[in-house]
Formats: C-alpha cells, structure tokens, sequence
C-alpha cells in the first residue's frame, strides 16, 4: 500500500423495507413446509431484505436510494461532508439503469460534482473492487478523500408470481439465497491514527478456462420476450470452487503482509449462505480469528456484503488487531480480499 496509510474512516449501510423470514418467503410463493425445512438445512439464511414488495411487485427502493443513505450515514460517522469527498467509486452487478450510471445518480443526489466518479460491474468482489481503485487514486497523493459505495438490488429480477416448484434448481437458488442491500465507507489519508489503516487489497481474475458459476442477463426490447432466466446460477460449481478459491486469497494477503494465521484477529468471510459460510470459515482455519458476518440477517446482498461486515467490524475492533476480509465472484471467478490493522 502507499506510504502515506489510507484509513477506514467510516461505513454505513442501508436496507429496504422490513425482514423477511423463510415462513413468510414460502407463504408469498406457496410453499410448504418441506420446502421451509430444506432452506433452514441447506442455506441457513433467516431473513433476507427486498426492494420489491412480494405481494405486488411493486419496485419500493432503487439501488441509488439505498446507495444513498448508506453514503449519509458514512459521511455523518465521519464527520465529513460531501464537498470534501474527492473521488466516488460504486461496485454493483445491478445498476439500476445502464445510463445514466448509478454512481452519478448517487453522487448528484449527495450534491457530489467536478471529481472523478466510477463504476465498477462485478458481482460480490465489486464492493473490494473500489476499495482497490479508490485506494490505488489515494496513493497518488492527487487525492485525500474517496467515498466507496457497493450494493445490488437483485429482486428487481424476481418474477412474484413465479410458481417455485416448477424452477429448475439454478433458478430457484436465487429466491432463497439474495436480499437487497447497499453499503458505503469513507477512505483518506488524513484520517485520525486510531482509525485502521487499509494495509492490503487484492483483486484477481481467475476464470480462464472456467465455466461462469452465475449469470445475470439484462434485456432490451429485441430480446426482452427469450426464454433464458434473467439469473441462474451453477450452486455446484460455487460449492466446490468458492472455498478454494477464499483459501487462495487469504494465502495471499497473508503472504503479501508477513502476516501469521494465528496473528489475525477478526476474519470476514465470504457469505454467499450460511451453510457455505460455515465451511469456507473452517477451511480457512485462523485459529485465533472472531467471525464477522451478517448473511444469516441480511442474505447475500452481493456488493453490499463487505461493508455490512465492515460496519460489524469496526465498533468491535480492538487496537491493536489485525482484519482479513475475503470476497469471491462466481460469475466469472474473481478473487478478492483486503487487509485491515488497527495498531
């Protein structure tokens, strides 16, 4: 990282609507108890956040709405205001409009202009996507201040009325697995000394010769009646891929850093589901490390899952300790992971 340490200053979070539990999931689409059994035991999620009312289809918040309030809250548990953001960097899989791009819409609506704004399209590495971007912008020296924003509003893809036992399983994962969610944090360097400093980031592409484990389709009006679902999703692939792949990360944050398993003290897992949470934790094997997830609350809001992490993470971060925080894209099978200390 750069000479002069980028800290975590803040992070704030935003989900719509209220709580939805795996009963009232099975009764919007009419499932029975079997159905309710095999969530608990095989995905383990309670209750997940949706931008779409199940009874209507009614679209209730934007992914801007939610990266807005997110991006609020950060800059209030900053203390800082919006005239002194620098740089504005979104990860999202789900834009809500191909254009204008969902991070102007957010940082207009924060009364953000005349600095650089980027958006990043990936699916759940995204939110450690613009921590890598705006922290590599930091280290120039050319900026001080970057407001980092990462969410998805997956439910916009939910067919309401759909009858569930006539999904194929790629399919009908996606109902049980997703919630809606976005997540914000501010990164400078001139951040008080207390705040933990961004020691690492890491991204990699390692997709070659790799089927997508997932696949999110946008339509337009030449294609928008073809008979492909708008997701899908390869669970296998992801059950056997993802936790070799969070294995791999961490090895080598950990390598990058000098750092000992046993010296981390917080870790941030990936969190595609409980069930898949709990497996990838025990492989990683840090033996001293506290847990820090929030998919059995939340569901896998994609971009948005790091900073519900983050925002766990920081009230409860001791000085001194040390974070490791790993994110895995099964859409193309991207790598990701970044490295907190609080000295």
């Amino acid at each position: 990282m750069a000479e002069t340490p980028v800290r975590l200053l803040s992070v704030g979070t935003a989900l719509p609507g209220p709580p939805i539990d795996t009963a009232a999931l099975a009764g919007a689409f009419g499932m029975d108890q079997v159905w309710r059994q095999w969530v608990d035991t095989f995905i383990g999620t309670r209750t997940r956040h949706l931008a779409v009312d199940l009874s209507t289809g009614e679209r209730r918040d934007s992914l801007a709405d939610l990266g807005e309030r997110a991006a609020v809250q950060a800059l209030t548990r900053a203390g800082i205001s919006a005239e002194e953001i620098d740089v504005v960097v979104l990860g999202t899989a789900t834009p809500d409009t191909l254009m204008p791009a969902t991070v102007n819409v957010v940082a207009e609506r924060l009364r953000i202009d005349g600095v650089p704004a980027f958006q990043l399209q990936s699916g759940c590495s995204g939110a450690v996507q613009t921590f890598d971007v705006a922290a590599s912008l930091l280290a120039t020296g050319r900026y001080r201040t970057a407001l980092v924003v990462g969410g998805d509003v997956i439910a916009k893809h939910y067919d309401v009325k759909a009858d569930l036992t006539a999904l194929p399983p790629d399919e009908l994962v996606n109902y049980v697995l997703f919630g809606d969610g976005a997540g914000a944090a501010v990164l400078s360097t001139a951040g008080p000394p207390e705040a933990p400093v961004l020691r690492s980031v890491l991204t990699r592409l390692s997709g070659l010769d790799r089927a997508p484990g997932q696949i999110l389709r946008w339509y337009g009006l030449a294609d928008r009646d073809a008979t492909e679902a708008p997701a899908s999703e390869d669970y296998k692939a992801i059950e056997e891929f993802v936790p070799v792949l969070a294995e791999e990360t961490a090895d080598e944050l950990l390598d990058d850093l000098g750092w000992d398993r046993a010296e981390v003290d917080y870790l941030l897992p990936p969190q595609l589901s409980v069930a898949m949470t709990g497996k990838i934790t025990a492989r990683l094997a840090f033996p001293a490390a506290e847990e820090v997830s929030c998919v059995a609350e939340t569901g896998n809001n994609g971009n948005a899952l790091v900073f519900f992490q983050l925002d766990r993470l920081l009230p409860r971060m001791t000085r001194p300790s040390r974070a490791i925080a790993v994110a895995i894209e099964s859409s193309k099978w991207i790598k990701s992971g970044l490295a907190l200390e609080r000295a």
